[in-house]
């Protein structure tokens, strides 16, 4: 899909607010960053690590600088240990486990520690900023594994891993390729970082993966709700279903706006006039006739999940913090991720329901007692060969399946917070396992879409040789000339693996331009 309104420029970092798209365009690669030179963002950078020396030398107690961490708060830290307290810090947490997160992930990990840090209220210096941008430059990433976060205080396990790559220790992304730090940071001549006092707790002690995790997943989702109502289109059109379930009249006395706008989408793919004239049938089955409703929860969503994405992107998600301009060390629990867990479990919901529409549509499809004169699962085979074919009917076994296994992910993770690290951390959020319960249901999503569209194409084609319909929709068309492209019809059975695959890149490409301007 191409980003024709996108700027090419690096995108400076100077604590302004960054967009959901600016994440998504790092984390791909498509745009590079570059931290302000401005001398007043750096000054206020600065004040904060200032402060903290001072405090430092005036005997002063700050939460993970002069004490021990979580329950161990009450634990004073000798003033001769307190240089050696950070690296404590990432290496205690270096239990990760399960797969790591791919080099897009990584680099959106972070891209976003790093906009947290440059709020200016984390005492750290310009130096850490510099590093944290260097590895986005020279696209050298930690390597994170997924599991290990309980959302509060912050992705602290997973974080250990950005910590510990700047001190030259465990696994980076090397432009792809895996290998040890250390051997990336010398390659270039650049010696291991040391943290000062406060920053493994600043890098560390926040919500980075899951929000990074968040952008990647509104992104998907956000495509999912247009493709889902082009294949909608696709199926009434197949279906030889009534283009007037989405009349606008009917829809202005239900004035859901992204419920509006789906409808309006499909009017506009079927070519469905403003007065309806007589159709084939009264009322089509409700996996057609009420996708504006299930889609439009979606649609009607987004504007909400991007309000809480954005605001904990660009917020300080910090503990403690540090205000050098009135003198302020402020203990809390910004670190906490529900937020973003709310946004993740009601995602993993509403997309979940994507794959339960599109499966069904497929199941009409493909069954020759509903699909109104369509072949039994399709098959394009010759009369003389239809015997032997058996079209998409081991595929819609597969989207069941997939669709079963999303359904089954909904599951809120959110309300299994477990009391954790000595009854400190009694209360977390979850955040993060929700996210990554919200790619993987993505991911069967993108699985259950492919296949409704290959079919849902088949019978579009199809329909135009039954006969007895209008000629396919301009947009439909159109569309279906670039999906051509990329895959053919099915005449003989043939295995369809390569086929689905490729379309799931495709959309996790975001491909073809569905809707937008």
């Amino acid at each position: 899909m191409s980003h024709p309104a996108e700027s090419t420029a690096p995108l400076v970092l100077d604590g302004a607010a960054l967009t959901l798209e600016d994440v998504l365009a790092v984390a791909q690669r498509r745009r590079g960053i570059v931290l302000s030179p401005c001398p007043e963002f750096r000054a206020r950078i600065e004040r904060g690590q200032r402060f903290l020396a001072q405090l430092l030398e005036e005997d002063g107690v700050v939460y993970g600088v002069t004490t021990g961490y979580g329950d161990a708060c009450t634990r004073p830290v000798a003033h001769d240990d307190i240089d050696d307290l950070p690296r404590q810090l990432y290496t205690f947490h270096g239990c990760g486990m399960g797969q790591t997160l791919d080099a897009e992930a990584a680099r959106a990990v972070v891209l976003v520690r790093l906009v947290s840090l440059c709020q200016g209220v984390s005492g750290v210096s310009v130096e850490l900023l510099e590093r944290l941008s260097w590895l986005l430059e020279h696209d050298v990433l930690p390597l994170i594994p997924e599991e290990g976060s309980v959302g509060a205080s912050g992705d602290l396990t997973p974080l250990s891993y950005l910590a510990a790559v700047l001190c030259g220790e465990r696994e980076v992304i090397d432009n792809g390729v895996q290998r040890p730090a250390a051997e990336a940071l010398a390659e270039r001549g650049l010696a291991p970082y040391r943290l000062k006092p406060k920053e493994g707790l600043a890098l560390m002690n926040g919500t980075a993966v899951m929000t990074a995790l968040g952008c990647l997943a509104f992104a998907r989702c956000a495509y999912l709700a247009q493709l889902s109502t082009r294949i909608t289109a696709l199926s009434v059109q197949a279906l030889d279903g009534n283009p007037y379930h989405f009349d606008a009249d009917l829809f202005a006395a239900k004035p859901h706006p992204g419920q509006q706008e789906v409808a309006a989408r499909l009017r506009l793919d079927l070519h469905a006039p403003r007065t309806p004239r007589n159709s084939p049938r009264l009322q089509d089955r409700y996996s057609t006739r009420c996708a504006p409703h299930v889609i439009g929860v979606v649609e009607d969503a987004l504007p909400w999940w991007r309000q809480f994405l954005t605001n904990e992107l660009n917020s300080a998600n910090d503990n403690p913090l540090v205000d050098a301009s009135v003198g302020k060390v402020m203990h809390g629990g910004h670190f906490y991720g529900g937020h973003v867990a709310f946004v993740m479990d009601s995602l993993k919901q509403a997309t979940a329901n994507l794959a339960d529409l599109l499966d069904r549509q497929l199941a009409l499809l493909v069954d020759s007692r509903y699909n109104h004169g369509l072949p039994s699962n399709l098959s394009g085979a010759s009369a003389s060969r239809l015997a032997l074919n058996h079209g998409y009917k081991a595929v819609q076994i597969g989207a069941s399946a997939w669709t079963a296994e999303a359904l089954k992910l909904t599951m809120p993770a959110s309300v299994f917070s477990r009391s954790t690290e000595c009854h400190n951390q009694d209360k977390v959020s979850m955040g993060t396992i929700a996210a990554r319960d919200a790619l993987r249901i993505l991911t069967l999503v993108e699985q259950v879409a492919a296949a409704t569209l290959h079919a849902a194409a088949q019978g579009v084609e199809l329909r135009s040789r039954v006969g007895n319909t209008s000629a396919i929709p301009e947009r439909l068309s159109a569309f279906l000339d670039e999906l051509r492209r990329d895959i053919a019809p099915l005449e003989e059975d043939r295995a369809l693996d390569t086929d689905l695959n490729h379309l799931c890149t495709l959309i996790r490409r975001r491909h073809w331009s569905l809707y937008d301007a």
